[in-house]
């Protein structure tokens, strides 16, 4: 029977901007295998998968393939999932909408607004906070090694390389320029410095932006993204790993912190990822990653 999808572009208002997403409505009655296939034959960074929820008072049940693996959770494919439950729900007008998403890390809760035709807005709290993973810490000269970067390029300020994951794990590595974070790249090091664990990735960021709201600028590199692609324009489950890191580094106080992130423009597609961090008694209690996107085609898919 044909199943109807949309495409998405996330972490933008802009089309062809931001980070593609595939979401296949009416997943009912397909396997893992055969969503694996078809996120191989969209070719993108995520597919979604939306299926009747285990439980009523939730939304829907998603599943979210790579073009090469199964995620138990990831955040453009939550936000801009949510956005399509919401314009599907023909929901309009400024009132927000609460709902929860059933992914394999957990019970998601959304925020979303529609904000316009085929366009919205939604926020998620992270259903696990970020924890240090690993034995220690990237070594930075490895870093550098492995990014075609100079030593001292890796780490400003109190920052150094570090290993969070808040469902998916990253290793995060600081450069000391918006220079540096456009020139790295994966050298013939990268697999044995970052190839190691379940999820080889990799989330380069600097305090050098294009946006003066902005905080930090960022970069993504993953031999997981599919066949000769490297790169992700925008990842929110990065986004939620690096709060980890900025606990860790940053001399953060008590209360909620809202820190804009960039990602993708080396790529040429823009992209702007909002994290929220709360913090009480010098602990991180919560924590939100939220941003916009907007449809660019919709359709029916034959499998």
């Amino acid at each position: 029977m044909p199943r109807r999808y949309a495409v998405l572009d996330v972490f933008t208002d802009t089309p062809l901007a931001g980070n593609p997403l595939a979401v296949v409505f009416d997943a009912e009655g397909l396997d893992g295998s055969a969503m694996q296939a078809i996120a191989r034959e969209t070719n993108l960074s995520e597919t979604v998968f939306v299926l009747p929820p285990r439980d009523a008072r939730h939304r829907a049940r998603l599943r979210i393939f790579t073009p090469g693996r199964e995620l138990p959770f990831a955040g453009h494919p939550t936000v801009g999932t949510a956005i399509a439950l919401a314009l599907e729900d023909g929901d309009g007008g400024a009132d927000a909408r609460a709902f929860g998403l059933e992914e394999e890390v957990g019970i998601v809760p959304c925020v979303v607004e529609v904000t316009g035709a085929g366009r919205g807005r939604a926020r998620f709290r992270l259903p696990k906070l970020p924890l240090s993973v690993g034995e220690r810490d990237p070594d930075e000269a490895a870093c550098a090694m492995a990014l075609g970067l100079e030593p001292d390029e890796i780490g400003f300020a109190r920052h150094r390389p570090s290993r969070h994951s808040a469902g998916v794990p990253f290793d995060l590595v600081p450069v000391r320029s918006r220079a540096a974070l456009d020139r790295a790249r994966a050298s013939e090091h990268f697999d044995a410095v970052f190839g190691g664990g379940d999820h080889p990735a990799v989330y380069l960021y600097t305090a050098e932006t294009e946006d003066p709201r902005a905080s930090f600028q960022t970069r993504m590199l993953s031999r997981l993204l599919g066949a000769g692609v490297l790169e992700d324009p925008a990842t929110g489950s990065a986004a939620a790993a690096f709060a980890g890191a900025l606990m860790q580094f940053e001399p953060m106080g008590e209360g909620v912190h809202d820190v804009l992130i960039e990602q993708g423009f080396a790529m040429g597609r823009p992209s702007r990822i909002a994290l929220q961090l709360q913090i009480e008694a010098g602990a991180l209690v919560g924590a939100e990653i939220g941003g916009e996107a907007v449809v660019i085609a919709r359709g029916e898919l034959y499998a």
